[in-house]
């Protein structure tokens, strides 16, 4: 970068620091979105018990970032979400709801 009029940089070294660590934190909400991750979908972190045991521990909730998968469909009024294992692809659980929107004129 070359120095503004005074001699001074016009970033200093924090300001770029900060400045990277912000466009690496959007590279990775943007590889999340990309990847299908489940922990990005807008699921409440209550529903994110993925064994079934009726809590949900901070590994599941880790889990929702890089192991588990969301794939949203709508058909109609009705939309589902398919959670499942990014590796093997086996299936957790299918959420659907109906939802009704207003008629438009």
């Amino acid at each position: 970068m070359a120095p503004a009029p005074g001699g001074r940089p016009r970033f200093s070294a924090r300001r770029r620091a900060l400045l990277v660590l912000v466009v690496l934190l959007l590279a990775a909400v943007a590889w999340l979105h990309f990847t299908g991750a489940a922990g990005i979908s807008g699921m409440a972190t209550k529903d994110m018990d993925w064994n079934n045991d009726g809590q949900v521990t901070e590994s599941e909730i880790l889990q929702s970032f890089y192991a588990v998968t969301v794939k949203k469909t709508e058909e109609g009024p009705r939309q589902c979400s398919a959670y499942a294992w990014r590796g093997s692809g086996e299936a957790i659980r299918v959420d659907c709801r109906t939802v009704i929107k207003p008629e438009t004129k």
